[in-house]
């Protein structure tokens, strides 16, 4: 439960012998103070302490708020030698003159997928030689098939070898979302908690599993089964990483821009829907505009915005106290879709069939018009994703939403977009006719174009 919410429920107790403490700390020394009374000296934590008395005895609940301060930082040529950002870009300027002034080498533990190794893995070394960096390089095959807790021992192991120290001395994980997932489940689990950043190298990471707090791993057949909420100190954009990724790699993180795109920002949707199949050609790398310095090109402009919505999203919910979450449209039915035909679609199309579903079930509960679900669906064919698949069947789509009914405290909270850039959450299970009818209409007009 949220902070403010303890407080709130804890304070309108109907219990008369309950009494509110703060915490002050003198020379070192934490003790209780009546909330009454004035704090004359010392630090005051934001923390609080209830105690009440009844006649069964002596109760005290204690409500600490925790604050996660991040940083996500769009940057270029981050592995040039002359750039600051991989080393300090996680601290403030006063913090950054401390760390320069200490005489002890720069340690850093790094982890990359095997496949940006092969692509970036010398020019990541020379950038540590050139920098007089103490570091380790752990290559690993970061696949969804091998997403599991033993990969995250096997970092632990090394990082336990190498040596760290846990404030000053970050872990980095560069590579795509499954990499960053790892990575920070194992630094979340290391000493309790060992600060890390993030280096997303595919389109996919770049505008979804880097800017957030989750970390997991599969387990029990199930998708991310396994994990946590630990934000990274820092998360670093590049897009020049994407000059190396295959097509298909730009349009499976194109579907999490389009799902920012139709929950939030219309001005995103007409961009892409325009301009989607430049911005796959050209692989988003920022062309030199004319004119005046505040002026965006469609690609820096795109991922921008669906930066700023997620986090708009993400920042006020990061523990996901609140289940009522936009992000998660294109995440009902798309987990086990994944894992049930895994290897054969990539995250992002198995979200964007998903999405593609959900738009006939809303246009089949008359929240959108047949010219805007037929505008959504040729936007999605632009940006080269898939919109049907024949292993998403009308029983794993229900088992899907009963399953997700289980697990969000009797509530199946569904986003569902009321037009092209806005959105509703909807708490009612969808009925069975409606589900059939939008199932039948999905599957009559959109199984001709094949599966990916």
């Amino acid at each position: 439960m949220a902070g403010r919410d303890s407080w709130n429920m804890i304070s309108n107790s109907s219990c008369s012998q309950q009494t509110k403490f703060n915490l002050v700390q003198v020379k070192g020394t934490w003790t209780r103070q009546v909330e009454q009374r004035q704090v004359e000296e010392g630090r005051l934590s934001d923390a609080k302490i209830y105690e009440n008395k009844s006649e069964q005895g002596v109760s005290w609940t204690v409500v600490s708020p925790i604050v996660f301060t991040y940083r996500v930082i769009q940057c270029k040529n981050i592995l040039d030698p002359s750039n600051d950002t991989l080393l300090w870009g996680h601290i403030g300027d006063e913090a950054l003159k401390g760390a320069l002034s200490n005489s002890k080498p720069v340690k850093r533990f790094v982890v990359i997928d095997e496949t940006v190794s092969e692509l970036y893995g010398s020019q990541l070394t020379r950038y540590f030689e050139a920098r007089d960096v103490v570091c380790k390089i752990l290559p690993l095959p970061t696949t969804e098939e091998n997403k599991c807790m033993e990969l995250v021992t096997k970092i632990l192991e090394e990082v336990h070898q190498f040596g760290l120290d846990r404030r000053s001395e970050p872990i980095i994980a560069i590579g795509g979302g499954m990499c960053l997932d790892v990575v920070g489940l194992a630094a979340s689990l290391y000493r309790r908690r060992t600060p890390y950043i993030r280096v997303p190298t595919t389109f996919l990471a770049y505008i979804d599993a880097s800017v957030g707090a989750k970390t997991g791993v599969n387990f029990a057949g199930g998708k991310n089964k396994l994990g946590s909420y630990v934000p990274p100190m820092a998360t670093f954009l590049d897009c020049s990483f994407f000059r190396t990724l295959p097509p298909r790699q730009i349009s499976n993180g194109m579907a999490e821009m389009l799902k920012m795109a139709l929950m939030k920002h219309r001005g995103l949707f007409e961009l892409l829907e325009s301009e989607g199949s430049m911005l796959l050609n050209t692989k988003l790398q920022s062309c030199e505009t004319s004119g005046s310095s505040e002026s965006e090109d469609s690609a820096t402009a795109s991922m921008r915005i669906a930066i700023e919505t997620m986090l708009e999203e993400l920042a006020p919910n990061l523990w996901e106290d609140d289940l009522d979450r936009l992000v998660d449209f294109g995440h009902l039915v798309s987990p086990e879709l994944e894992m049930r035909v895994l290897p054969a679609l990539l995250h992002g199309e198995a979200v964007n069939i998903d999405m593609s579903f959900m738009v006939y079930v809303a246009h089949q509960r008359g929240l959108l018009t047949a010219d805007e679900k037929n505008r959504i669906i040729r936007c999605m064919l632009g940006l080269g994703l898939p919109v049907w698949h024949q292993d998403c069947t009308l029983a794993l789509v229900q088992k899907s939403l009963k399953e997700r009914l289980k697990h969000s405290a009797g509530s199946l909270r569904m986003p569902l977009p009321t037009g092209l850039g806005s959105a509703e959450i909807f708490h009612d299970m969808i009925e069975d006719d409606i589900l059939c009818k939008a199932y039948k209409t999905w599957t009559d007009e959109l199984s001709s174009t094949g599966n990916k």
